[in-house]
């Protein structure tokens, strides 16, 4: 075991010889390199999740009344989409299907998502479930959750029986 330098013990590194930072490097280029192959082959591994559905990409910002919710869903039919709202999460989830497929070989790129797709996304305020609404307006999905003032009071009367 090679003894550690003045250096290396005041700071706590590691001295690396020239052959493990070439292996280390090697290692990163060819990890670069399957995961270029893996993409342009079609498996777009950075869009994906583990269960190998797609993870939408959205927006949420709040308004003095609502949280709002916006993402992209171009190709997806109204009926393939199932949104699912409790009082502090919404759930996406859907279909995008490729109605015309080309053959692999026949792929230049092939970037765009295709398949089943779901995100859940924890609300920073409790919501009113009943009150949700979405619209879809060329692609862009809008979900409107009314928040819940915690705050907010009221007075009750005493009526006689």
């Amino acid at each position: 075991m090679k003894k550690r330098s003045f250096f290396e013990r005041l700071t706590g590194s590691v001295n690396i010889d020239d052959e493990e930072i070439q292996e280390m490097a090697e290692s990163q280029s060819r990890s670069v390199t399957a995961q270029a192959a893996g993409y342009n082959q079609g498996h777009s591994t950075w869009m994906e999740e583990p269960s190998g559905e797609g993870q939408l990409a959205v927006d949420v910002h709040q308004t003095p009344d609502d949280i709002v919710v916006r993402t992209m869903i171009p190709g997806v039919k109204k009926e393939d989409i199932d949104i699912a709202v409790s009082r502090d999460s919404i759930t996406i989830k859907g279909k995008r299907m490729n109605e015309r497929e080309a053959k692999e070989e026949d792929y230049f790129y092939r970037e765009l998502y295709w398949g089943a797709f779901s995100r859940t996304i924890q609300l920073p305020h409790e919501v009113d479930i009943e009150g949700a609404e979405a619209t879809e307006n060329q692609g862009l999905l809008t979900i409107k959750l009314p928040r819940i003032d915690k705050d907010r009071q009221t007075k009750l009367r005493v009526r006689s029986l």
